[in-house]
């Protein structure tokens, strides 16, 4: 038995809009939900045209012209602005019959691309029993025949698996929301040996520690610990904590543990360091479940994972901003402070689940409305803007 994905119903007018527009073919992203059972899709994102496309819209008449770097690096923007629990599940090809052929190949490369690009940035390491399939959806441009196949990721060799593709509306609706607010302090020692004094790699390496801290946490949800395999609503009253949007809030204390059991001992070592990062401030961050009786360890999970990567995410932005507009010589050891940039949240349209973006102080509300544009074909109205967190250095 193949997989099954659960697909919001608007997807497939979006996905049958954009067989009309653009000929011969479009690709895009896939986002949504693993689950041991099922997936479900809650967004298709085509792929933002380059400058030169705007201005021929594609007059390509094979698929060796798709641009395999600037959708991995779509797809790296795109998991930046997703809450934990959402993923790139996958990606769709929308072409005219005559390209059907070549389409299968393309969505397998397209696929284990994407999948290389976004393990590369993560902080954290897949559990064992993680759902590794990812799909592959093409659809004919003229008879809107959809094809669903999976491809494990993990296993380089894999070959495709048939999998169902069904329609369900109100899908998106019915989330529920996990929030909590951790508040960092987390002290980087730079080596006197590390070469050129890479502030980025020596962030990251501390990254890296404190993501295990993180990792090895108690999560309190709504001020109790529960067991792993317990479902996520057991004792819950259906009206506790539901918003208009009819999504159902937890609120998640984190206690980070001062000291570890004598398993996790560590051997002290005097290093030699010319200088230090420091990063304080208090994050913001959430997750979303599908209510179909998620389990609290997979919850716990999808938060844990978006501690990790919003943070992690915040100081990599941050770097290529300093790159962009200061150059990397400026990477020096003065005493400087920089403030990364804040959180914000945004409802998917018709759904309770909000994505994420980052704003620095001096951006203006365009430019992040633009960038929803852009990247998730989504246009943003001001007062949908919900900024999270106060400035923080």
């Amino acid at each position: 038995m193949g997989r099954t994905y659960l697909v919001e119903e608007a997807i497939g007018q979006y996905l049958s809009d954009l067989s009309t527009k653009l000929k011969p073919y479009v690709t895009g992203l896939l986002i949504g939900q693993c689950s041991p059972q099922r997936d479900y899709v809650i967004r298709a994102v085509r792929t933002p045209p380059k400058e030169e496309q705007k201005e021929d819209n594609i007059n390509h008449s094979n698929l060796a012209s798709i641009d395999e770097e600037w959708i991995t690096t779509h797809a790296s923007q795109v998991s930046r602005m997703l809450p934990g629990g959402l993923l790139v599940l996958g990606v769709f090809i929308v072409a005219t019959p005559e390209l059907s052929k070549e389409s299968q190949n393309t969505l397998r490369k397209l696929i284990f691309s994407v999948e290389k690009s976004l393990t590369k940035r993560r902080l954290w390491k897949p559990a064992e029993e993680e759902v590794s399939d990812r799909a592959a959806l093409q659809i004919c441009s003229s008879t809107k025949k959809v094809v669903c196949r999976t491809y494990d990721v993990q296993d380089p060799k894999s070959s495709a698996k048939p999998a169902d593709w069904k329609y369900q509306s109100a899908l998106s609706a019915s989330w529920l929301a996990l929030s909590c607010t951790v508040n960092v302090n987390i002290h980087i020692p730079l080596l006197a040996t590390s070469p050129n004094h890479d502030l980025e790699k020596n962030t990251k390496n501390g990254l890296n520690r404190w993501s295990k801290q993180i990792e090895d946490s108690v999560f309190l949800i709504n001020g109790q610990v529960k067991g792993d395999d317990t479902e996520l609503l057991e004792g819950q009253k259906k009206t506790k904590g539901t918003t208009q949007s009819g999504t159902q809030f937890f609120d998640v204390k984190v206690l980070t543990q001062l000291s570890q059991g004598s398993s996790h001992r560590s051997t002290a070592a005097v290093q030699i360091c010319s200088g230090s990062i420091n990063l304080k401030g208090a994050v913001k961050c959430r997750a979303y479940m599908h209510n179909n009786k998620p389990k609290v360890k997979e919850a716990v999970q999808a938060l844990k994972r978006d501690i990790i990567n919003t943070l992690s995410d915040r100081c990599e932005i941050l770097f290529e901003d300093l790159i962009i507009n200061e150059g990397s010589h400026q990477k020096n050891f003065e005493r400087s402070y920089h403030v990364l940039p804040q959180r914000l949240f945004v409802p998917i349209a018709g759904s309770g689940v909000m994505l994420s973006d980052y704003k620095f102080g001096d951006e203006a509300t365009g430019e992040i409305q633009e960038r929803f544009v852009e990247m998730l074909d989504q246009s943003v109205q001001t007062e949908d803007i919900h900024i999270a967190e106060d400035i923080s250095t």
